[in-house]
């Protein structure tokens, strides 16, 4: 009888996660950049930003970095940088984006939406977003979206997840760590305590853990494919800020 190997996606987030972070590890495993780029132009939005990759090394470990650059005039553009949900849902709604990655970008900036929403007490329609209504942030989910399409994962699997500590600037003002977005769209997720003293785990990276997640535990029993790396922007002095990607079988 012939059964069927289930790919697995094994998310380590020992230095947290975020939207830069997820995609730059799916790139290092494998995904494509070219099916990347090929596919986000299908949101038509494509004038408003660039996107760069490179490697890089953090605390002697060889990672990739990803980038969502603003072109030059939309730099200081609010119409840009600042939609609302019903804008970005719009955006993905019209565009040429096969039915699977529409579906996980849906839930997962309905997911955002909806913990702002709460903090803020607001409509999910009329939810304004800030950073992550910023172009950037719309790269960061649709891409993750494309590339967990691409590489025909079966299951996902991850660590529990540190946020950090100490305290953050926002638009709405001075807030511990984690963010209330943050803490919010992780409710009933396990979190590790963490003695770094900064925001590990974004709203972006915390709605792609509390969705696409199937089931949270250590590194399982599975025969090893690959493994990538993502790099954060922020360096540690005594641990590699980055995220880490095991896909098995």
């Amino acid at each position: 009888m012939f059964y069927k190997m289930t790919k697995t996606l094994y998310i380590d987030c020992f230095s947290g996660i975020s939207g830069d972070m997820t995609i730059g590890a799916l790139i290092d495993i494998g995904g494509n950049v070219e099916i990347l780029k090929k596919e986000l132009k299908k949101l038509h939005i494509e004038e408003e930003y660039e996107i760069n990759w490179r490697k890089t090394i953090k605390n002697g470990i060889t990672c990739t970095k990803f980038d969502v650059d603003l072109k030059n005039d939309n730099k200081k553009s609010s119409e840009y940088n600042h939609r609302t949900y019903r804008n970005i849902i719009k955006i993905i709604d019209k565009s040429e984006l096969n039915s699977e990655v529409k579906n996980i970008a849906f839930k997962l900036f309905e997911k955002i939406g909806i913990a702002e929403g709460n903090i803020h007490g607001m409509n999910l329609e009329d939810v304004h977003f800030h950073e992550v209504g910023a172009i950037d942030s719309i790269i960061d989910i649709v891409g993750t979206a494309i590339l967990i399409d691409q590489l025909k994962i079966d299951k996902i699997k991850s660590s529990s997840i540190p946020v950090g500590g100490g305290s953050i600037d926002i638009d709405h003002g001075h807030y511990p760590v984690p963010a209330p977005a943050t803490l919010q769209i992780l409710k009933n997720i396990p979190l590790k305590q963490s003695q770094l003293q900064t925001e590990l785990t974004t709203p972006t990276g915390a709605a792609i853990i509390s969705t696409l997640v199937d089931e949270f535990s250590p590194l399982p029993s599975m025969k090893t494919m690959a493994i990538g790396y993502g790099a954060g922007t922020k360096d540690f002095c005594n641990q590699p800020n980055v995220l880490r990607l095991i896909l098995g079988e």
